[in-house]
């Protein structure tokens, strides 16, 4: 287990967004590894809650628990996803991506080859989803824009699924906390209102604003961050003077 934060199995079914029966479950079918036992109670890791994460996604995109089970052993060991996804020859000349939005396996593997569990990682990252073992579709285009064109500026196809990866983490972090602040404040509020068509409204309003909000001020200060790191790189402001 990974240094750091330890979760109960309590813990860990609330920071994933899960059950603790599903939990459970997860461990009987064999798709979580057991936890650290210390006395009489487990511990789980940021290994553990990752996994349950990658679960959750590969579930919300039509995944069957067994099929989940092959592809993550399959992960764990580092085969040839093309082989366990049952692809064929990864060598074939890449099929042509249709109107529709699909693509074959053979051609998402061959594009991502270089990097480590390419087809499963970029699933389980949400930018694509299996509609059968020969063909995907695209699950998010405005993420696989945003991915293009990083890896058209030279970011290796490896390091910009790593960081898509982190992102995630930290975004998903970040999410529950404005959720948890517009419970504590704005629904709770409400709870406590007669509930009227103007406490409803103002609710309405407030609901409104922790949608839109926290991802524009999340934007906007991690901008303002990159630019100041950027205007304090001295080797970057001698090749470019004036940036």
């Amino acid at each position: 287990m990974a240094a750091g934060v330890e979760y109960t199995i309590d813990e860990l079914a609330r920071e994933a967004g899960t059950t603790v029966r599903s939990l459970r479950v997860y461990h009987e079918r064999g798709v979580l590894p057991p936890p650290q036992v210390k006395g009489r109670t487990g511990f789980y890791g940021p290994d553990h809650l990752n996994r349950v994460r990658t679960i959750s996604r590969l579930l919300d995109r039509g995944i069957k628990l067994n099929g989940i089970k092959e592809l993550l052993n399959a992960w764990d060991r580092g085969d040839d996803l093309g082989d366990i996804l049952g692809v064929g020859d990864l060598g074939a000349p890449p099929a042509t991506t249709a109107p529709t939005d699909t693509i074959a396996a053979t051609e998402l593997a061959e594009r991502y080859r270089e990097v480590p569990n390419g087809l499963a990682r970029v699933v389980a990252a949400g930018l694509y989803e299996p509609i059968d073992a020969a063909t995907y579709r695209i699950a998010d285009q405005q993420l696989i824009r945003m991915v293009d064109q990083l890896a058209a500026a030279g970011v290796p196809d490896d390091d910009v699924l790593r960081e898509l990866e982190k992102l995630r983490v930290d975004c998903d972090r970040l999410a529950r906390r404005y959720v948890d602040l517009f419970h504590r404040t704005a629904w709770q509020s409400f709870q406590e209102s007669e509930r009227s068509s103007a406490d409803l409204a103002e609710l309405t309003e407030r609901l409104a604003i922790t949608r839109v909000i926290p991802g524009q001020l999340t934007a906007e200060l991690v901008n303002r961050m990159v630019g100041k790191y950027l205007e304090h790189d001295s080797e970057l402001i001698e090749a470019l003077p004036g940036i």
